[in-house]
């Protein structure tokens, strides 16, 4: 993945999308060490402080356990975290955009629920 500069998502979002993807396949697992800021910044071609702003969202979460001297790490609940987290942003942004849409497109509910079976 990179990092996309025009989108609308601010960049250390972006960032925080990409560990929360890491985590949820399996790429990283609870108890690894997360890369260090300044690999990530290299990775993404970005500053450090936009991945330590990312690691410092991920800490409050508590998706990563800092441990001094050490690094951060993957929560041991770090997949459940991450599923409320993104389960609260689908429903409260894009469920609503996606009615909003089947409104202005005039599809009717049974054309979406026959595709969502598909």
């Amino acid at each position: 993945m990179g990092i996309d500069f025009s989108s609308q998502q601010t960049i250390y979002m972006q960032i925080v999308d990409w560990v929360f993807d890491q985590v949820l396949t399996g790429a990283w697992k609870s108890g690894d060490k997360a890369k260090s800021v300044r690999e990530l910044a290299v990775q993404f071609e970005v500053n450090p402080n936009t991945v330590m702003r990312s690691y410092d969202y991920l800490q409050t979460k508590e998706i990563f356990i800092n441990r001094r001297g050490v690094g951060s790490f993957i929560a041991d609940d770090a997949v459940d975290k991450i599923i409320a987290i993104r389960k609260k942003r689908f429903l409260e942004v894009e469920v609503p955009a996606f009615i909003k849409n089947m409104k202005l497109l005039q599809l009717d509910v049974n054309e979406v629920t026959n595709l969502i079976k598909q």
